[in-house]
């Protein structure tokens, strides 16, 4: 018999970690053994852990998901992380998966395909939902603005904030890197996407996916 899968969850929503908890361990070969509501604490739970799979969401106060990614894989680049997220385009997808993610799941598909995003994962196997991989296909061959494929993994997570409206200030504070660190980001930024103004920069980021239009 196989030994359990340990997993540990990343949402910032106490109800939907108690419902994926539910969800999970109706499989006997997966328990749940840890939950963090941000990014800090993900990092910090999966050095204590070490389990042998990390489900995570992308939105989280703080240090987001992108940013915990890729500070994990950074220091165990073994680990196995499943971006499970609201966010269904392609930037998100694209920067995770290059980003070191095993998986990437959309929170509105069957539940499914987060348990099969487990497994394949366990299994060493990176997983996609069909969809998601279709929508990445047809971005591949459009799209010469994209930021998730001009941008480094860092760029884009100061990217993303800057869209929100985030200053200099609050990236800075939020992925605990100094302020002339985020500023030769957003010169980076600036260039690679050759944008002008903070107006284009967030009418990129909607046209991308990367922030809805209010």
């Amino acid at each position: 018999m196989s030994r359990e899968i340990n997993v540990i969850l990343a949402d910032d929503h106490v109800v939907v970690r108690s419902g994926l908890t539910r969800l999970l361990e109706q499989n006997s070969e997966i328990r749940v053994i840890a939950e963090a509501e941000n990014g800090e604490q993900a990092y910090q739970l999966y050095a204590e852990h070490l389990p042998d799979i990390l489900v995570m969401d992308l939105s989280m106060p703080g240090m987001g998901g992108l940013e915990a990614l890729r500070r994990i894989i950074g220091d165990w680049p073994d680990a196995r992380v499943i971006i499970y997220t609201m966010h269904e385009n392609t930037s998100y997808a694209i920067q995770s998966m290059g980003s070191g993610a095993m998986g990437y799941v959309a929170k509105s598909g069957p539940t499914s395909d987060l348990i099969e995003a487990v497994k394949k994962a366990r299994a060493g196997e990176k997983y996609l939902s069909g969809e998601m991989a279709q929508k990445i296909a047809l971005n591949s061959v459009s799209g010469d603005d994209d930021p998730s494929r001009l941008l480094t993994g860092r760029e884009f997570e100061v990217f993303r904030l800057l869209a929100e409206g985030k200053t200099v200030e609050d990236i800075a504070g939020d992925l605990d890197i100094g302020l002339k660190t985020v500023a030769n980001h957003q010169t980076n930024i600036r260039q690679k996407l050759d944008i002008n103004s903070p107006v284009e920069l967030v009418r990129l980021a909607i046209k991308h996916g990367v922030i809805i239009k209010a």
